[in-house]
């Protein structure tokens, strides 16, 4: 059996979690299994790499070096509970000296510039995973020095090719199959194991870049649909995808199986535990992705795979909330049966980096309502009211900022009258109005957006209103 088993951050929390990952792919190889291992920062540290980059006051001479030293302490504490062997121990610490040495010119150089962005920030991010990467490789051969043998790779080095669109780089295929197939092959045939950093990889030019907050879990994907492997494991704190956030719905059970289709509208929709965009990968290549619980390894956890046909009278089956979020809502009698005004205002946010989750726009034409980020709310605006100006055919821009949306899952909704009808009177019955609705013409999902404070009665709402699980 092949497998690509990517570990985050909430299990490569310290030098426990970092031990006992290592002891999950040590069982695999003492079989001889191939496995190909994608590793995140150790918990908190990407966070400290970034607010570094963000805040200005942090950059001083006297802030590089309390954040060395921060990461320094995080590191070698990890690798004393995760590496027992002396000489390995002393080896992993030497390595991570040289390690921050390099973070530390990069800092230097970062510490500069008036803003740090763009190539500068994906260079100080990348130094996190190069860190974790070194105290689990440590942490591997340490199990048994005669027989595991690893070799740490950037994504970049292993073959991942990108944009240069920095912060949140896009793959480029089929380059990145091509390269990932050619340095990873050759080590597993030797019996060696990749030890991946998920977050890094190259532009063609050879630049860092990042693939943005969640990227290893693309990097995973990516390599299981170049090399072929049989599963995607996805290591967590978590037991797989849930038929709702336990936070908000205690009752929330966990999903053992779920189509590519039906995970991916989760993840777009406030389901953490997966990065909207790596399930197309293993979707175009088959690749079955598992998520799983590192405290509780004896479990299965959720299985994703082309097809998950829902069982007898399962209708939904699960509810996410997507927080954080604002409206924007371009309005206009001039925008009635003038053709390209929606792609104008779609354009308008794209050039400013603005993504959107929803969209809803009445037949009328005379309104088109999307649904942003939060933090992208103020740019989203200034970009639209300067590429509509007040005698343009947009007569206003308005904005709620107040909202969040539910998303409604489930591949037992196609075809099923009354669907909508259930979900939006469950939430009637709670007294919740809806400001947006949106589905798409999958019928996989229902979305709709609700006042930020009533977004918790929604999802509990219909949640009981399915009871799906």
């Amino acid at each position: 059996m092949r497998l690509v088993m990517k570990f985050g951050g909430s299990v490569l929390r310290d030098g426990a979690g970092v031990l006992k990952a290592a002891r999950v792919v040590g069982r695999h190889l003492a079989r001889g299994e191939g496995v190909v291992v994608v590793t995140s920062s150790i918990a908190g540290v990407a966070d400290s790499l970034d607010s570094f980059c963000e805040h200005r006051e942090e950059r001083t001479a006297r802030g590089r070096e309390d954040l060395l030293e921060e990461l320094r302490k995080t590191h070698f504490k990890a690798s004393d509970a995760a590496v027992p062997r002396r000489e390995l121990l002393e080896k992993a610490k030497s390595e991570l000296l040289s390690l921050l040495e390099s973070l530390g010119r990069d800092l230097a150089a970062a510490s500069l510039l008036e803003e740090v962005g763009g190539r500068a920030r994906d260079t100080v991010l990348s130094h996190g995973e190069r860190l974790s990467a070194a105290v689990f490789s440590s942490a591997l051969r340490a199990l048994n020095p005669e027989k595991f043998r690893a070799r740490i790779l950037t994504g970049g080095e292993a073959g991942v090719v990108t944009d240069e669109v920095f912060g949140s780089a896009h793959p480029l295929q089929p380059l990145t199959g091509q390269g990932l197939r050619r340095s990873l092959q050759p080590l597993l045939r030797k019996g060696v194991t990749p030890v991946v950093t998920g977050l890094i990889a190259a532009s063609r030019s050879g630049a860092v870049t990042t693939l943005g907050r969640g990227g290893s879990d693309l990097t995973a994907t990516l390599i299981g649909a170049a090399l072929g492997v049989d599963e995607v494991w996805m290591w967590s704190d978590v037991e797989g995808l849930m038929t709702a956030d336990p936070k908000l719905v205690p009752e929330a059970k966990l999903i053992k199986r779920i189509s590519y289709a039906e995970a991916a509208e989760m993840a777009g929709f406030g389901a953490k535990i997966l990065h909207p965009k790596s399930l197309e990968p293993a979707m175009q290549a088959g690749i079955p992705v598992r998520i799983r619980s590192i405290d509780n390894p004896g479990s299965h956890g959720t299985l994703i795979t082309a097809e998950a046909k829902p069982r007898r009278g399962e209708v939904v089956k699960a509810v996410s909330c997507l927080l954080d979020v604002a409206s924007i809502t371009v309005e206009g009698g001039g925008m009635v049966g003038v053709p390209g005004v929606a792609a104008d205002v779609l354009g308008s946010l794209a050039r400013r980096g603005v993504n959107i989750s929803m969209i809803s726009q009445g037949s009328s034409e005379v309104s088109i309502t999307l649904v942003i980020n939060g933090r992208d709310l103020e740019k989203a605006l200034r970009g639209l009211k300067e590429d509509f100006p007040e005698e343009s055919i947009v007569r206003s821009v308005s904005y709620e900022d107040d909202i969040s949306v539910v998303n409604v899952v489930g591949a037992g909704m196609r075809g099923t009258p009354g669907v909508a009808a259930r979900v939006f009177r469950a939430v009637a019955d709670e007294g919740v109005n809806i400001r947006i609705i949106a589905q798409g013409s999958s019928e996989l999902n229902i979305s709709f957006a609700v006042a930020e404070k009533d977004a918790i009665k929604a999802v509990r709402a219909v949640h009981k209103a399915f009871n799906p699980g």
